[in-house]
């Protein structure tokens, strides 16, 4: 790597959505970023942030086509990863919100690894677009 360039960390990012008022629903109120001031672009879109360290997460209205298969949850498809201070935690807050391992709508379906091969717990979900969202925590709890 040159001595002239280094990436310092994860800034944001951005991932399209087709129905805002949707999608911020679900990454403030089942994820439950906070939502941050977003500046006035000419198309529609809204900022979250990640925690401490300043990372964001930004959706942008886009009415695209992806690549998932209708029914599932692909794990080795294009995904970001939320760390969580407790898998157990994470879990329940999941259940208690309707989603489950055995669920046939992809909308509430919920993969849960506690012994991944990753080395760390990991649960998989689907945004409302059909993002794959993998929540994990450094340790088993």
């Amino acid at each position: 790597m040159s001595e002239s360039f280094a990436c310092e960390s994860l800034h944001h990012v951005s991932i399209p959505v087709t129905d805002l008022e949707r999608s911020r629903c679900f990454y403030r109120d089942v994820l439950g970023l906070p939502e941050i001031p977003r500046p006035p672009f000419d198309f529609p879109g809204a900022w979250f942030t990640l925690g401490p360290g300043g990372q964001q997460l930004h959706l942008i209205v886009y009415s695209g086509q992806t690549f998932r298969k209708p029914n599932s949850i692909e794990t080795h498809d294009g995904h970001y990863a939320l760390r969580v201070p407790s898998f157990r935690r994470a879990v329940e807050h999941f259940l208690r919100l309707g989603y489950r391992e055995d669920s046939a709508d992809p909308a509430t379906l919920l993969i849960v690894r506690p012994h991944a091969t990753a080395g760390f717990p990991q649960i998989y979900l689907l945004d409302p677009d059909r993002h794959v969202i993998e929540i994990n925590a450094a340790a088993l709890d």
